[in-house]
């Protein structure tokens, strides 16, 4: 199956800003391409640019997307080792763009097995349910959220945090004491805490019955983690510290968390999750799946990989439900409340919105 030709697109989708410790995203930074092959079919990947994470942007996506498509143009797309190898031999890290080209190979690959993705993966469907996320604000505008969103179903809240301690955890004192005992919170710090504010905000939030914290200290502090742990009996997830399974084997080797958060834009895509999870699997490490701004194309990648990863335990899926003032994805994911399913259809069973596609810029390789 030879690649023809490869359409890019500027998939930029507005939306209520949105803020985290790090800095505040008013617009999703996407790009969508879809790849076409001389079997008639195309498969679509989408990646969403958070700079103040990852270290890429819309534009670094983009002229990078351009040099990729030449690269494989006249390339088998079944070949995916080979394929995303090329692209690794090419440029180092730069994995968001990556993730979207290894997400059309992906659906190539299903489509022309005939298969949904989680099926050509050996997955079955389960049910999932994802957490939403609070952003940060003041201790009451959060709680006011908190508070919209358990009124709409929600079960499981992921507040975001990682800025002063103390007021971070007058932060999680007022949503407790405003949502029911059985809605389930779970924190992000995003790298906002140094080691002694993290311990400080740690222990203050023993009591308040936390799931967990994720990311309380920026990835080269991770020489830390050990000590953090032995400080707080407050579980503690990888986030920006775990890009690849080689990060995963190192940070299970040193007992420096208790879960992992496996994102595509991190990992470069699917084939680099699919071995996340499996190192952590052996390392009894549960694993979660997140995302940064990516639509419903995206994230209906992201539902077959949770469907083919059995053990993965925690489901921040919430990505296009965090403002976006648009839906540019035609089938794809649906939502019952906070709970995930999808058609069984060949691929991911998305694919992005003709009319929204004609606004945006548009680059033919």
């Amino acid at each position: 199956m030879i690649i023809t030709k490869t359409e890019i697109y500027r998939f930029s989708i507005p939306m209520v800003p949105f803020a985290i410790a790090t800095g505040t995203m008013s617009s999703a930074q996407n790009v969508f391409i879809r790849i076409y092959t001389d079997q008639g079919l195309y498969g679509v990947g989408e990646c969403s640019a958070f700079p103040m994470i990852v270290g890429e942007t819309q534009d670094t996506c983009l002229a990078l997307a351009k040099d990729f498509a030449m690269l494989w143009k006249g390339r088998n797309a079944l070949e995916i080792d080979e394929r995303l190898n090329e692209l690794n031999l090419f440029v180092a890290g730069n994995t968001t763009i990556k993730s979207a080209f290894d997400m059309a190979l992906y659906d190539l690959a299903a489509k022309n097995a005939g298969l949904p993705l989680y099926k050509f993966l050996n997955g079955a469907k389960k049910e999932i349910t994802t957490d939403i996320t609070v952003g940060l604000g003041s201790p009451e505008e959060m709680a006011s959220k908190a508070v919209e969103f358990v009124s709409q179903t929600a079960m499981i809240l992921k507040v975001k945090l990682g800025k002063n301690p103390f007021d971070d955890i007058k932060r999680i004192e007022r949503i407790r004491e405003s949502i029911p005992e059985n809605i389930s919170i779970r924190v992000d710090a995003n790298q906002g805490w140094s080691f002694d504010e993290a311990v400080i905000a740690l222990q203050g939030l023993e009591k308040l019955n936390i799931e967990f914290c994720e990311q309380p200290m920026r990835a080269y502090h991770d020489r830390f983690l050990p000590d953090l742990r032995k400080k707080t009996p407050v579980k503690i997830m990888a986030d920006e510290s775990c890009y690849s399974h080689k990060d995963a084997e190192r940070l299970i080797d040193t007992d420096s968390c208790d879960y992992i958060n496996i994102k595509f834009s991190k990992s470069g895509g699917i084939h680099e999750a699919i071995k996340i999870y499996n190192t952590a699997r052996k390392g009894n490490i549960p694993c979660m799946i997140g995302g940064m701004l990516e639509s419903r194309i995206a994230l209906s990648a992201k539902l077959h990989f949770a469907y083919a990863s059995p053990e993965l335990r925690f489901h921040d899926m919430d990505t296009c439900m965090l403002g976006h003032l648009e839906d540019p994805c035609v089938g794809g994911v649906k939502f019952n409340g906070y709970k995930l399913s999808i058609d069984d259809l060949p691929g991911i069973a998305a694919d992005a919105d003709n009319t929204f596609l004609d606004k945006c810029k548009k680059w033919v390789i």
